[in-house]
């Protein structure tokens, strides 16, 4: 396990090898929807993405905020079967199961890596022309470009102080390996 692992705390199996391995995808990506509705999924993000290891097609998902959500299939199989409303009442359970499945889509991506986002999905998830694609760690998001901006302008301090403390928790743990 890399020190990097150790410090997240956040593994997922890999069976072939038997080892510890997580998915990390990273980076933004902007894109502009074609007349047709399509996206471009960018080639870099789309190989950090082990289609053996973590499925060639992917599931589209309304997530917190409203932002859409690019999984890979295999790891939203494994969010579906943990998703278990911890609610008391029955009837909030049966209606976050049927709004969940019946937002989220599988898809394939063309052949050429894009990503077809039909009017009525665009519209809900607030997407214009231009978009962008973020990879954090285990999905993509699509966030209209104008919002993208304003949310790293909004959260950038936070980011910086918790990147900062981050890095000094890594260098102690080295630290007290050595």
């Amino acid at each position: 396990m890399t020190k990097w692992q150790k410090v997240v705390k956040y593994p997922s199996y890999d069976s072939s090898s038997g080892a510890k391995t997580m998915l990390l995808l990273t980076g933004e990506y902007e894109h502009v929807v074609d007349g047709k509705g399509r996206v471009l999924v960018s080639n870099k993000l789309r190989n950090q993405i082990d289609a053996d290891e973590h499925g060639s097609n992917f599931y589209l998902v309304f997530g917190s905020n409203g932002i859409l959500c690019l999984y890979p299939e295999k790891y939203f199989e494994q969010i579906a079967l943990a998703v278990a409303p911890r609610t008391t009442a029955p009837d909030e359970a049966v209606a976050f199961e049927r709004i969940s499945f019946a937002l989220t889509n599988k898809i394939e991506l063309d052949g050429q890596g894009r990503l077809l986002l039909n009017e009525k999905l665009r519209k809900r998830a607030g997407l214009k022309d231009k978009i962008t694609l973020v990879g954090v760690r285990d999905h993509i998001e699509l966030w209209n470009s104008e919002s993208w901006e304003q949310y790293l302008s909004d959260n950038m301090a936070q980011y910086q102080k918790q990147m900062s403390q981050a890095r000094q928790i890594v260098l102690q743990k080295q630290n007290e390996e050595l």
